[in-house]
């Protein structure tokens, strides 16, 4: 029996990545004409979902040219067949859904080719969990897009630091040299933070991990305007990231009220007054809110003021004043840039604070961070076990990915803030609501 699969891809899949249209080697892709018409809705869009309905539309467009669509068009060096079916399944589509809807035009679709052939493997290919459930429902085979998910669970998920435990005399020794040796077979990450235990006094000692050795950790030096000092070891790893030049980029994640976003921003204006940045650029995704910028009143700037409140609230809690941070955003040293006109620009010399980045696909953080220029730092921030997008969940949103991939490399780091410290009941409802 052949392995070959009839897949039926629904438009979620092709608006979170336009290479998804690639990406099924030895199957035939079945795109049904209702895919097409919701395509078309976003292609003015901005932002990748506009780039992708557009690639998507060019691609098909340019695949007329080797045959019928509705035939079915083998890709050149890939035996993957795509065809766009367009036949009638209202007959097909069961009383209690209704016909009209894309998704259950999607279903019918699924639901013909599978009366045709019964003994081909027809399955349902889709970001939308709703759409998932309704397939098992009637015995349609579906599944989620896992191209971009990571083989973690959040329990497992990269903290950034690890425990060891060593003799006295490793400790002794690291307090005078400042390094300490560790096993080859010891796993640890470039950058990653180390909590050394003795294993038996109550000795300790904390490290980050470079150049094959546990070395002690640089002094963070921070702006005299900027008076913040670290309430935890997390964020005493969190503030060396954001404070080291080497590091570009830095990924920061923890339940509400740890400081993540605090430490970030105060970081970021410590940079800005020593000259280390000539700006800061705050981004985050708007797609989770539901509308777009277009409805609200004003600028760009007043469009975006809902979305980082959070950023401002940080900084009229540390100074008691907005006025500074407001100068700042007139001269141009503070700017706010949504993700989805981000596309195009480069950033040189600038600290990149993306907020909410749990609620961006690994494709959108891929556009934010390829923007980084030269002598610039970006901050990835969020709460990977709160995801509010459609389509993404804590093993396939950007932030995850990132920082799964990025722990390998010298010029990144990462760190997890498990504290609340914004106050004990919100911390206390972080943990049990």
């Amino acid at each position: 029996m052949s392995n070959r699969k009839t897949l039926v891809l629904d438009t979620s899949v092709l608006l979170y990545d336009m290479q998804a249209i690639h990406s099924f080697y030895g199957n035939d892709v079945v795109i049904p004409l209702v895919v097409l018409d919701e395509l078309d809705r976003f292609k003015e869009k901005p932002g990748l979902l506009g780039e992708s309905a557009r690639y998507v539309n060019r691609f098909l467009d340019g695949l007329r040219n080797e045959g019928r669509l509705d035939l079915g068009i083998k890709l050149e060096n890939n035996d993957q067949v795509i065809r766009v079916e367009a036949r009638n399944s209202l007959g097909l589509i069961p009383d209690d859904l209704d016909a009209t809807c894309g998704d259950n035009k999607i279903i019918g679709c699924a639901l013909l080719l599978k009366k045709e052939n019964k003994e081909a493997l027809v399955k349902v290919i889709t970001k939308d969990i709703n759409l998932r459930v309704k397939c098992d429902a009637l015995e349609i085979e579906a599944e989620d897009y896992y191209k971009d998910h990571i083989n973690v669970v959040s329990d497992k998920q990269f903290t950034g630091q690890t425990t060891l435990y060593v003799s006295d005399d490793d400790i002794d020794k690291f307090y005078k040299n400042g390094t300490m040796d560790v096993d080859e077979d010891s796993e640890l990450y470039p950058n990653e933070f180390v909590v050394a235990l003795s294993e038996i006094n109550n000795k300790s000692a904390l490290g980050v991990f470079r150049e094959g050795q546990v070395k002690r950790i640089p002094s963070t030096s921070l702006n005299e305007s900027v008076g913040i000092d670290a309430k935890n070891k997390e964020q005493s790893f969190a503030m060396h990231l954001l404070a080291d030049e080497k590091i570009q980029l830095v990924t920061i994640t923890g339940l509400a009220g740890s400081g993540k976003t605090f430490l970030t921003i105060m970081c970021g204006l410590s940079g800005l007054f020593n000259d280390q940045y000539k700006r800061i650029i705050i981004t985050r995704s708007i797609q989770p809110v539901g509308r777009d910028l277009g409805y609200l009143p004003g600028d760009i700037d007043e469009k975006m003021d809902p979305w980082i409140a959070p950023i401002m609230d940080n900084v009229k809690h540390a100074f008691n004043d907005m006025t500074y941070f407001d100068c700042l955003r007139d001269k141009g040293q503070i700017e706010i840039a949504p993700l989805s006109y981000i596309r195009g620009r480069t950033f040189n010399d600038s600290y990149i604070i993306v907020d909410e980045a749990q609620n961006t696909t690994i494709h959108e953080l891929k556009t934010i961070i390829t923007r980084t220029g030269k002598g610039s730092k970006i901050i990835l921030l969020g709460d990977t076990d709160q995801v509010d997008t459609p389509y993404i969940d804590t093993r396939s949103n950007g932030l995850s990915i990132v920082l799964e991939k990025f722990k390998e490399s010298e010029i990144s780091g990462h760190v997890n803030l498990a504290k609340g410290q914004r106050s004990e009941i919100a911390t206390l409802a972080s943990k049990i609501l």
